[in-house]
């Protein structure tokens, strides 16, 4: 099985339990790895042979932009249904980083792995 990540989409949106964070946009990192079948692109050179990794980007941008979400836990799930809608991919693994989140760390994050039904 191939896979194809994208890495480290870093932007601001509204994550939190606490009534600050509410209000406040604070930024997340989000990584993506997709398992699926690249063979058909390597041979064609063809666009229209693998997954559009901008177009998917682009998805899991305006999603979060407009989210509200309490947990990363459930920004992770949603953005995972996200990729699986997507022709060619079998399973993902999605990795949702809150920078700042706790004292004394870089970062709180959350790594979750699903697979097509």
């Amino acid at each position: 099985m191939d896979r194809m990540c994208i890495r480290d989409i870093q932007l601001k949106c509204i994550i939190g339990t606490n009534p600050a964070e509410r209000t406040t946009k604070q930024w997340v990192c989000i990584n993506v790895a997709l398992d699926c079948n690249l063979a058909k692109a390597g041979r064609t050179d063809r666009l229209e042979d693998t997954i559009n990794y901008k177009k998917l980007k682009d998805q899991i941008v305006a999603m979060i932009e407009k989210s509200k979400f309490f947990l990363i836990e459930r920004m992770a799930d949603r953005i995972a249904r996200l990729c699986l809608a997507m022709a060619g991919v079998k399973a993902v693994t999605v990795t949702v980083d809150k920078p700042g989140a706790l004292t004394g760390a870089r970062s709180a994050a959350v790594e979750i792995a699903r697979k097509k039904k």
